[in-house]
């Protein structure tokens, strides 16, 4: 028995058909296609025939028709198991999915582990699977950021690349940093560690230890590389990091943590050494994620814009996919420091033993 076009979805060449054209012309109609030869009364004919028979386009062919895919890739460079620990990371997820959305379009997630190799995004964009592309964490040896520029695909880093001319929404990460460490100095610190957010590869964490040895040499300290190590996006690395740098002697009184989620593996350690934070050792975070309120003690941290540099990427990457040149190429957006109760009071030098 031959179905009614009331009892199954209605396509296209239903539409064609009540309308008297052809499926071609409803498709250019219907997604509003610029530059096409079809009069105005062949439009009305077309919208008319479409709304008496309540038909809803394909997403699909939508795509079609406007040469898009209608997804903008997000592209995460570190391991799943980085990802799921990183706080951060949700708000920033969060906030570009409601964004994108507004556009009608759709967020595609890849995430591109230390291992893989770096054109697996690229081949995203050369088969047009994807419409524009966000990078959350460029890295220096990041060879397929090029080839993208090189071929004109819409691209927007979540972070920078120094020396590179790329779109970009990011943070100042060195004065940030500098700010952080400034205030321990300003508590009377002069023995101050460092552990990174990541490894010195990522542009971010490079900028921050810059910025944390820039502070101490402002103060006319020498920089100290044993009070340095470089943490790997989570907890347990600030934890294996931390107990590291406890092991010194002398050990240091206070320590810049360039991450909050790895500063959570830090405090542990510390706790596990018998000490107490901040009466034996003062700790400053970075990013200002949600828990970071409410742990013990509460965590003195720089606080980073996540939901304002997810909106504004995507902002940037849409005008760039709907051929429009966007205001700024690159845009800086300014952090604060959030003082705590982890960093303490001035502190109080112990005497030699």
């Amino acid at each position: 028995m031959k179905e009614s076009v009331s009892t199954r979805r209605v396509t296209s060449k239903d539409v064609a058909r009540h309308a008297g054209v052809s499926r071609t012309t409803v498709s250019l109609v219907l997604n509003k296609v610029e530059g096409t030869q079809i009069s105005e009364e062949t439009r009305q004919k077309v919208v008319q025939a479409a709304t008496d028979l309540g038909y809803v386009p394909e997403a699909a062919a939508q795509a079609l028709a406007s040469r898009r895919s209608q997804f903008i890739g997000l592209i995460l460079t570190r391991s799943p198991h980085h990802v799921a620990a990183d706080a951060f990371l949700t708000q920033i997820i969060n906030s570009l999915i409601k964004k994108v959305r507004q556009s009608g379009m759709r967020l595609l997630l890849d995430i591109i582990e230390e291992t893989h190799p770096r054109d697996t995004y690229l081949d995203l964009a050369r088969g047009r699977h994807i419409d524009g592309i966000l990078i959350s964490g460029p890295r220096f040896d990041d060879q397929a950021l090029v080839a993208l520029k090189e071929i004109g695909f819409p691209t927007v880093l979540m972070g920078e690349v120094p020396g590179e001319d790329f779109y970009s929404v990011d943070v100042d990460n060195r004065g940030a940093a500098r700010t952080a460490v400034e205030h321990l100095l300003q508590l009377n610190h002069t023995r101050i560690a460092c552990i990174t957010n990541a490894p010195a590869s990522y542009t971010a964490a490079f900028e921050r230890l810059s910025g944390y040895r820039e502070a101490l040499e402002r103060q006319g300290l020498t920089y100290d590389e044993c009070l340095v190590r470089y943490g790997d996006f989570d907890p347990q690395s600030g934890f294996d990091r931390m107990k590291s740098l406890l092991t010194l002697e002398p050990s240091p009184s206070a320590v810049f943590v360039a991450s909050d989620v790895v500063a959570i593996g830090a405090m542990k350690a510390i706790r596990e050494h018998g000490l107490q934070i901040p009466e034996d050792i003062a700790l400053v975070g970075f990013d200002d994620v949600s828990f970071s309120r409410y742990i013990f003690p509460p965590l003195t941290t720089i606080r980073l814009p996540a939901v304002e540099l997810a909106y504004q990427a995507g902002d940037m990457l849409i005008q760039l996919i709907q051929g429009e040149e966007p205001p700024r190429k690159k845009i800086c957006l300014d952090t604060n420091l959030i003082i705590r109760a982890s960093s303490g009071p001035a502190f109080r030098h112990r005497p030699a033993k």
